[in-house]
This record gives structure tokens, sequence and C-alpha cells, in this order.
């Protein structure tokens, strides 16, 4: 692995102890160049209650590229949506080591303006 991946899964790594003591949901956020992905995980750490992601074929045609922060936020959009309708309101944000910047910060942004409350 690249020095630039394993400092970010080591920042990762704290992030999610901190969580873990708190014992909340997490809305954890993966990003590749091309795609954004979202999830709501359960306080065990192995249950999914909600995810979205521009892979999704709804999102799929109505953008037309997954990499940018206009896909970033109707992510954020369908990830609130989603975790509302499983009961969610209140979740802990994990940023996976990410800069809260671009589009990490577009995501978590829309998924405040439509209810998720972190």
């Amino acid at each position: 692995m690249s020095k630039k991946k394993v400092s970010r899964l080591r920042r990762a790594q704290k992030t999610r102890a901190n969580i873990r003591v708190q014992e909340v949901l997490r809305l954890c956020v993966f990003r590749s160049p091309r795609h954004i992905y979202a999830q709501v995980i359960g306080i065990d750490g192995g249950t999914v209650l909600a995810s979205a992601s521009t892979v999704d074929p709804e999102l799929r045609k109505a953008l037309g590229n997954g990499g940018n922060r206009d896909a970033a936020k109707e992510v954020g959009r369908m990830i609130a949506e989603k975790a509302k309708a499983a009961g969610v309101e209140r979740v802990a944000f994990d940023r996976s080591g990410y800069k809260y910047h671009g589009r990490v910060k577009a995501l978590a942004d829309a998924a405040r303006e439509n209810g998720l409350q972190f």
C-alpha cells in the first residue's frame, strides 16, 4: 500500500475508535475518483441500515459523472432519506480519514440539510 493510503487508514482507525466508545450509529463515507459511497452502519459495526452511492441505478441515470460535488450532494440527500425511513435520525460522521473538504463536505452538508443530525 502507498504511504498516503496507510496514513488515511491510520486516521480512520482513530476516528472509528472514538465513535465506538460513543456507541452511536455511524455514517461512513468512501470515495474513489469516479464514485462516492455512503452507509449508515449499526453500533455493532456489522449491520448496514442504509446505503447510497453514485452506482445506484436511479442516481446513475440522473448524474452523468459520479465523481463531483453535485453527485456527492445527491448521495447525501439519498442517504438521509433512506436513514430516516429506517428510523435513524442521529449518527456520527465517519469520513474514513479523508479531509472534510470537497465531495466529503458536500455529502455531509446535504445529509444535514435533509434531516440527519451529527
